[in-house]
């Protein structure tokens, strides 16, 4: 099988792995409205899913459009980073347990997470996005898809998901959660 082919059933499978992470997605979205959720951003939410699904879309297209060659110096290395990032998303998942969302909700009482990932990394779910959004795409040297992402989220990130996240967390403590811990769950 061509690196090519290769290339297109790990973005595939990334793909299965974004549908998984919304099926987590729903059924902690319900358990958290069942607690008294609240929902905050919901504006930014249809471009991040627009952007995500562009990535790979980009990916797979720049890949076979423009050729692009499959260098071991830079895919291995990629590849690697992809796993890791997945490795650290799923990390960040299982520590959350049911207050994982892809979407922002927060349930008011509850005490902000500080363990697993969170002790060290305040937002390690974005580390994983930023990661894998440049490596993805470099396994199979789509520079300009990898460079669009990474630009684009960086907005999206910087300039609406982060600061609806820590409104929606600063509103959570100051309505009961225990601000001790150092790093906010999300």
């Amino acid at each position: 099988m061509s690196s090519l082919l290769w290339f297109d059933v790990l973005v595939a499978l990334t793909a299965l792995e974004r549908l998984a992470e919304l099926v987590v997605s729903q059924r902690n979205a319900r358990w958290s409205f069942a607690r008294g959720g609240i929902e905050s951003g919901r504006g930014h939410f249809p471009p991040m899913v627009a952007l995500h699904t562009g990535l790979l879309l980009a990916c797979v297209l720049e890949a076979h459009l423009a050729d692009r060659p499959f260098l071991p110096w830079l895919g291995w290395p990629a590849l690697v980073l992809v796993l890791a990032s997945q490795a650290l998303r799923w990390w960040c998942i299982a520590t959350l347990g049911p207050r994982w969302n892809t979407r922002v909700i927060v349930v008011p009482g509850l005490p902000l997470v500080d363990r697993g990932p969170y002790r060290w990394i305040p937002h390690p779910n974005y580390v994983a996005v930023v990661v894998e959004g440049i490596a993805l795409p470099l396994v199979h040297t789509a520079w300009v898809a990898a460079l669009a992402f990474t630009v684009l989220n960086a907005v999206l990130l910087a300039g609406f998901r982060i600061p609806a996240e820590e409104r929606a967390l600063r509103a959570a403590v100051a309505a009961g959660a225990s601000p001790a811990a150092p790093a906010p769950g999300r």
